[in-house]
This record gives C-alpha cells, sequence and structure tokens, in this order.
C-alpha cells in the first residue's frame, strides 16, 4: 500500500522552502497548470508514502484543531538536533503542544499554513491492539 497525503495551500513556494529546505525532504515530481491546480510531491526517493501540496485559484480552507499532528522521527539523534537547529536557524520557534506527551517528547513547530509538526528523537514503536 502507498500513502499519500495531499493539501491544498495558498503559499506553494514557502511549504516547498519548509519542507524541503528547512526539514530535509526532496521535490520528487511536480505539475504546473493541471486541472487549474500546481503542485509539488514531497518526501524521500523509494518510500511508500509522500506529500502532495497543490495550489489554485481557490483560497485553502483549512479546519484543524490542536491534537491534529504530523509527527517525524529522525532515525538518529544528531539527525534530530539538525532538524531543530534548523528550525530555529530559519527563526521558526517551538510552539506548546496541547497533549503535554509531545512537550516532554520532542518539540511542535508551525509549517507556513499553521499545521502542527512535531519532531522527535522517540523512534515510532507500533504494537498490534488485541
Amino acid at each position: 500500500m502507498f500513502l499519500r497525503v495531499a493539501r491544498h495551500t495558498d503559499n506553494l513556494e514557502k511549504i516547498e522552502n519548509f519542507y524541503v529546505n528547512i526539514l530535509g525532504f526532496e521535490q520528487l515530481g511536480g505539475f504546473e497548470n493541471h486541472n487549474n491546480y500546481d503542485g509539488i510531491f514531497i518526501g524521500k526517493p523509494g518510500l511508500d508514502w509522500h506529500f502532495e501540496f497543490t495550489q489554485s485559484h481557490e483560497k485553502a480552507e483549512h479546519h484543524f484543531d490542536q491534537d491534529d499532528v504530523i509527527v517525524l522521527y529522525p532515525k538518529s539523534i544528531e539527525d534530530y538536533n539538525r532538524l531543530i537547529s534548523s528550525l530555529l536557524k530559519n527563526n521558526i520557534s517551538s510552539i506548546t503542544a496541547n497533549n503535554p506527551f509531545w512537550n516532554e517528547n520532542g518539540k511542535m513547530f508551525l509549517d507556513p499554513d499553521g499545521y502542527r509538526i512535531v519532531i522527535s528523537p522517540l523512534k515510532a514503536e507500533i504494537s498490534e491492539i488485541d
């Protein structure tokens, strides 16, 4: 199974800068004027998921709350420190998460559209629920 997380934005250039130049993802592809949409695919080559961001003449209408979060787990503490440093160097301040778990286990930031991103040094653990 492949996963694409698609989101409309009014700031395609700022979104690309944030996810590519600051967080270190890569632009995997893109398109212009496809049914009046421009878009970019952002992720890492060879993975089964990526983000798609689109922009059109219609204004993006974002509806989210404080617990809607994208969590990124860097593979090493060095990668974690590099990401935090990159965010702070680009004047992107951390914010307090609504869920105290993320304050104890990472740092939360806002992307250019106001969506919450957590950078956590913990490794994701998935367990089956009986």
